[in-house]
């Protein structure tokens, strides 16, 4: 069976290294970015299966993000990852199929990849 692929995106190099890792030992393929417009040219070039984002990031934040992947592929799977849980009721975040609060234990994540990825 083809691994699916997965994009996280996220400004902070520890934390989407700690993602990457968790995922990888799940059985994805997955790749890096570090800012929205970063992701945005890879996603141009490369099929991903799922995607998570960050929403507090500089220059172009998740839910912007999230926006313009929804008019690039309307079939790739979403998700918001934040600290933050305000944003859960932030109409725009729509955009995304599911919304995660970051935290050191990664079975939420991960648990809704599997169920998105179904």
């Amino acid at each position: 069976m083809k691994k699916r692929k997965v994009l996280i995106v996220d400004d902070e190099p520890n934390v989407a290294l700690l993602i990457k890792e968790e995922l990888e030992d799940e059985g994805y393929d997955v790749k890096i970015c570090k800012s929205g417009k970063e992701a945005l040219e890879v996603i141009e070039k490369e099929k991903f299966d799922l995607i998570t984002l960050d929403i507090e990031m500089p220059e172009m934040n998740g839910i912007e993000v999230a926006g313009k992947i929804r008019a690039m592929k309307k079939d790739v799977k979403i998700i918001l990852l934040t600290a933050y849980s305000h944003y859960r009721s932030d109409l725009s975040s729509w955009a995304a199929d599911a919304y995660v609060v970051k935290g050191s234990d990664f079975s939420e994540l991960k648990e809704t990849i599997k169920n998105l990825l179904r």
